[in-house]
């Protein structure tokens, strides 16, 4: 059995217990960071012994090999340590290049935080889970409920042609009639709120869905730094 397959086998039996024990945090009753470094050590003293058991006349040579295994340990230890910091910068990069995506950090505090990025129409614009379904929206304070158009609230499955239209709004293309209705779930990310106060548009009177106060002001943090918009439950 060679070194690479050793290391290969002490690294895949760790990961299978981190991965088992994830939720629970603990493995062996040991931390779960701690228990990665443990193992990381292990594989590392064992890829030494044997070098140093198979190697003994060609000593400058184990070291060099021993060096390189244990840099490749080093970067894999470092990698499973700041796992979260690699999440949070791949989720921050990702919204960055894909616009209207939702990426959502987790603080110190564990407290999560959805950030935004303007599009280059310089409006804020996201995917947003109604009643379980998509739904593009546009970010609109000034808007007092979230605001569907009539091709969204067909997707929805609301049936907005037998809707009341008893609400007058103001839209882009001017006033129009809106029927009032409740959104069983509106969510954005880990962001879940229920019975929403919503309306519904006439045919061809709104652009395009808008997510307004009915949503934004259950919100405990709402804040806009540069072409960023934070969201915190």
């Amino acid at each position: 059995m060679n070194r690479l397959t050793i290391l290969l086998g002490i690294l895949a039996v760790g990961l299978v217990f981190l991965i088992l024990n994830h939720d629970s945090g603990r493995t062996f009753g040991i931390d779960n960071d701690d228990f990665g470094s443990l193992v990381m050590l292990g594989a590392i003293a064992t890829m030494l012994s044997a070098g140093l058991l198979q190697s003994r006349r060609h000593f400058a040579e184990s070291v060099r090999q021993f060096g390189i295994w244990a840099l490749i340990a080093l970067v894999l230890v470092a990698g499973y340590l700041y796992r979260n910091d690699m999440q949070a910068f791949g989720s921050r990069l990702a919204a960055g290049l894909i616009p209207g995506r939702a990426a959502v950090f987790t603080d110190s505090e564990g407290l999560q935080e959805v950030v935004l990025h303007k599009m280059l129409n310089g409006h804020f614009e996201t995917s947003v889970a109604v009643n379980g379904a998509s739904v593009s929206m546009l970010v609109d304070t000034g808007a007092s409920t979230v605001a569907l158009t009539y091709e969204d609230a067909e997707t929805l499955g609301l049936d907005p042609a037998n809707l009341a239209y008893t609400a007058r709004v103001t839209t882009a293309n001017g006033m129009a009639q809106a029927a009032p209705v409740t959104l069983s779930e509106v969510a954005i990310g880990p962001i879940v709120r229920n019975n929403v106060r919503a309306t519904v548009a006439e045919q061809g009177r709104l652009d395009q869905s808008l997510l307004g106060m009915s949503f934004l002001s259950t919100l405990d943090f709402l804040q806009m730094q540069t072409d960023e918009l934070r969201l915190r439950d």
